[in-house]
Parts: structure tokens; C-alpha cells; sequence
């Protein structure tokens, strides 16, 4: 008798990379990000969709912060249209992250999500930044 786990078979192998080669294009670790980040080899943007007000309690550093709501075409005319956002809220109870690369997918933008989002962050055991600037990562590795 099976399992439940084996209940149902698994896919082929090749489909298994399919689907998990394609997660990869729709989400970001933090690990990954905050190395780059670390390393000055940030080549995304970090958006913070949350409030204003959760925002300046804590962040993840060289996040910005525009909240999922306000996230309309005239608010990123300021980067080139090739950049990609990585989106992230409080964490994976929370689905702010989605509706914000909603909005930025349905603008033309490449995104992906921060996995775990905050609360990923603090697993990873990175550091928060407070206040209402961006800060950098490197400023609390000390």
C-alpha cells in the first residue's frame, strides 16, 4: 500500500524540470539577494509593497518602499523598462507580494517574488534596517 506521499506518482523527470526550472523565473531566494546585494552585483530593484508605516519600523535593507496599491505606470518611469523588480511583503501569509507583481506584470515589468518575504529574511538570519530610507546591506554586517 502506498503512502500519501507516493500516492500519487511523481511527474517524469523531464517534466519535474520543466515546472521547477520555470518556478526559478518566478521567485528569488533571499539568500541569493542579499548576496548580491552584499556584493554590489544588484542588478534588480527591491520593492518593498507594504505599508509606508511597516515600512519605516523595519525593512530589508536597499528596499524601497511602494506599497502594492500605488504601484501605476508613472511611479516606475524612472527605471528602464527591462528592470526587474523583486517584490516582497511580511511573509508567506501574506499575499501582498502577489498583487503587486500582478500589477507590475500586467505594466510589461519583469518580476519575481522574495520567497518567505520578511519573514524569509529573518529565517536567513539577516538583519532588518529601520527608518524611512532605503539604508544598505553591507551597513549592518559589521
Amino acid at each position: 500500500m502506498p503512502s500519501y506521499v507516493s500516492d500519487v506518482p511523481a511527474a517524469s523527470a523531464q517534466d519535474a524540470l520543466a515546472h521547477f526550472e520555470k518556478r526559478l523565473s518566478y521567485e528569488a531566494d533571499c539568500w541569493d539577494t542579499h548576496h548580491a546585494m552584499a556584493t554590489g552585483n544588484q542588478d534588480f530593484v527591491l520593492l518593498d509593497v507594504r505599508s509606508p508605516d511597516l515600512y519605516r519600523r523595519s525593512h530589508i535593507p536597499g528596499a524601497i518602499n511602494l506599497p502594492r496599491g500605488k504601484i501605476i505606470k508613472s511611479k516606475l518611469s524612472g527605471w528602464p523598462k527591462n528592470t526587474l523588480f523583486i517584490v516582497y511583503c511580511a511573509g508567506p501569509h501574506c499575499n501582498g507580494a502577489n498583487k503587486a507583481a500582478i500589477r507590475l506584470a500586467r505594466l510589461g515589468r519583469p518580476v519575481k517574488e522574495l520567497i518567505g518575504g520578511m519573514t524569509g529574511w529573518a529565517d536567513e538570519g539577516f538583519a532588518y534596517f529601520g527608518g524611512a530610507q532605503p539604508g544598505h546591506v553591507n551597513a549592518l554586517e559589521a
